[in-house]
């Protein structure tokens, strides 16, 4: 479903000096596998997502999501690709307040070759427990309905790739738990794969493939054998 291959990532400092965010020289995920990819804060676990999702490019390498190489396309044709191949749970929710939930999640299939689909839509908000909330506005939820409504958006296209950055960082502890269940549940059910990014290591212990950033990335590699 999806091969990373030699994958790096520099950013140019105001100095002048390169930054290396990323050296990954190989990273697979089957398609309907589940993953937890863990590691600190700052260790190139958002980029990553990024650099998968086609949203940034790297700076060598290619990126191959569902036999298609994301990499060589332009930025127009990677968002079409996004669109139909990829679901994204931002950690920031990125809903829009002036839309109800209901309209956010048929939001989602715009982009998509597929139509707008009403039905689906609410399925997907009865799916994730809010069905009573569909007309609501973000600004009228709770951080954890936002939470879940953005979870609905990211499955709306029907993807074969949901990435997910941090989706439990803004839940109350008490609902971890659920949350990190209800969407492992609901890709097994579509059978999506599923990529989730946390430093949470009760997140991490939910799944049976837990990947150490540490072990995909070598800058992060090297940076601790620096410092040990």
């Amino acid at each position: 479903m999806l091969l990373l291959d030699q994958i790096t990532k520099q950013y140019r400092q105001p100095n002048g000096e390169t930054l290396d965010i990323l050296d990954v020289p190989h990273y697979e995920v089957g398609a309907g596998e589940q993953v937890a990819l863990i590691g600190p804060s700052g260790c190139g676990k958002t980029t990553l997502l990024h650099i998968v999702a086609g949203i940034t490019q790297p700076t060598s390498g290619k990126v191959v999501l569902d036999g298609i190489e994301v990499t060589k396309y332009s930025e127009a044709a990677r968002d079409r690709i996004r669109a139909d191949k990829l679901g994204y749970v931002f950690q920031t929710f990125n809903l829009l307040p002036g839309f109800s939930a209901l309209e956010n999640v048929v939001l989602g299939m715009t982009f998509a070759r597929g139509k707008r689909d009403p039905a689906r839509a609410r399925h997907l908000l009865q799916r994730v427990g809010l069905e009573h909330r569909a007309t609501h506005r973000p600004g009228k939820m709770s951080v954890g309905e936002q939470q879940r409504v953005a979870v609905a958006r990211a499955l709306a296209n029907k993807p074969k790739l949901l990435l997910a950055d941090e989706p439990t960082a803004n839940v109350d502890p008490n609902n971890q738990h659920q949350m990190v269940e209800l969407i492992r549940e609901t890709c097994r059910e579509e059978e999506i794969a599923l990529i989730m990014v946390t430093h949470n290591m009760e997140v991490a212990d939910q799944f049976e493939r837990v990947d150490k950033l540490v072990d995909v990335n070598r800058v992060v590699a090297e940076a601790l054998a620096e410092h040990a």
